[in-house]
């Protein structure tokens, strides 16, 4: 039966991907019907964020044209959410890597890149759960869209999509490491630079000038400026375009090296 699946797979690559990385897809998110915990714990953060920076912090900053604190913070709490969220596709991976589940999908007639793909859009099917939340808190405590119902929605798309990206990042690293808590403490090591130097929570000319060198050029930055753009209004098509190619780029830097060490790691 084996023999037949892998006679089969040449004639029809694309389908054969695509339905494998369904099924990983289903089989992931499924683990979070069964232990419902995992989702409550990754939606916390990100609501404790919401709240935290905007009644702790939210009185003592003040950003030039922008009358309310919370409007501005949003699109940094947007990316900040779906870049933690993406460090669970390296924990994930690691975790079956430890638990011998790398080894037993290697052993189905299955495209080696489905596996990743499918642990990829699970958890980008989380951040989108977890996003849907955090606007719904931030709602509540005075957010609002000022651009209209299409930049809105290509806002929550294109925050998707740039964690979406950092998931194949964070898939590298998690086969690179093998075991869960190294995966973990790898994980926020490179992020935590990455979203606290930006724009994400205050704006770029309040820091210091050899930084704001590596701020301007951080992806972060970059995206974070697109969705403030389709969040509170004005030009959009360069941030937007900027965002894109850099996550464009991230996946075709990403994809095929996560795919490689994956090979590696499972054989």
């Amino acid at each position: 039966m084996s023999s037949v699946a892998n006679r089969a797979l040449p004639r029809r690559p694309l389908w054969w991907t695509v339905s494998d990385a369904a099924a990983v897809t289903k089989r992931n998110l499924y683990r979070y019907i069964r232990v419902p915990t995992l989702l409550l714990f990754s939606t916390i953060q990100p609501v404790m964020f919401v709240l935290l920076f905007t009644y702790v912090f939210g009185g003592a900053i003040q950003v030039p044209g922008v009358d309310s604190y919370i409007d501005y913070l949003m699109a940094g709490i947007l990316a900040q959410t779906v870049i933690f969220g993406s460090t669970q596709t390296g924990v994930g991976l690691a975790e079956d890597l430890s638990r011998g589940m790398v080894d037993r999908f290697r052993s189905l007639p299955m495209a080696r890149s489905a596996v990743l793909a499918g642990r990829t859009v699970s958890d980008t099917v989380r951040n989108l759960f977890v996003v849907s939340l955090m606007l719904v808190v931030g709602t509540l405590v005075g957010f609002r869209f000022h651009a209209g119902v299409v930049p809105a929605l290509g806002a929550v798309g294109l925050a998707l999509a740039f964690g979406l990206a950092f998931s194949w990042i964070s898939a590298l690293i998690g086969l690179s490491v093998g075991d869960v808590e190294s995966a973990q403490a790898a994980g926020f090591v490179w992020v935590f630079p990455l979203v606290f130097a930006s724009s994400a929570f205050v704006p770029v000319e309040s820091m210091p000038g050899w930084l704001q060198v590596f701020v301007k050029a951080n992806p972060v930055t970059i995206t974070v400026n697109a969705l403030r753009a389709l969040t509170l209004g004005g030009p959009t098509a360069r941030p937007v375009l900027q965002s894109l190619a850099w996550i464009v780029g991230i996946l075709l830097v990403f994809v095929p090296l996560a795919v490689n060490r994956y090979r590696r790691a499972a054989g």
